[in-house]
């Protein structure tokens, strides 16, 4: 692909943002044993976790260190081993990640476009 056919990073960060969006409007309102057993939500939710990690790694080296708090090498950790499905996927840690992780690195995410240059 040509560098003038290169998608600009920001656009990456509008698709985590809207990702993490859909894993939090999927699993709103249910309890784990909901998640992990309405399988059609489980399987959106982690294809959404995926894609926010997938997302992240087209983010520049340069912008991800000037966001340190953005935990970019733990996001990117987790769309590896969802994508690889190294050692399995436990239940237990992906409600947490659902749970508690993507709300509070949605607004993080927002606060970070909010600070991009126009």
């Amino acid at each position: 692909m040509s560098d003038a056919r290169k998608r600009e990073w920001h656009f990456y960060l509008d698709d985590m943002i809207d990702f993490a969006q859909k894993a939090l409007t999927y699993t709103e309102g249910l309890r784990q044993i909901d998640f992990t057993t309405r399988q059609v939500i489980y399987d959106a939710t982690l294809r959404n976790l995926e894609l926010i990690g997938e997302a992240a790694t087209h983010i520049p080296d340069e912008i991800r260190s000037a966001h340190p708090e953005i935990p970019w090498r733990m996001i990117i950790a987790t769309r590896n081993r969802l994508i690889h499905g190294y050692l399995g996927i436990d239940n237990d840690t992906i409600w947490s990640i659902v749970s508690d992780d993507v709300p509070e690195l949605l607004p993080l995410l927002k606060a970070m476009k909010n600070n991009i240059p126009s």
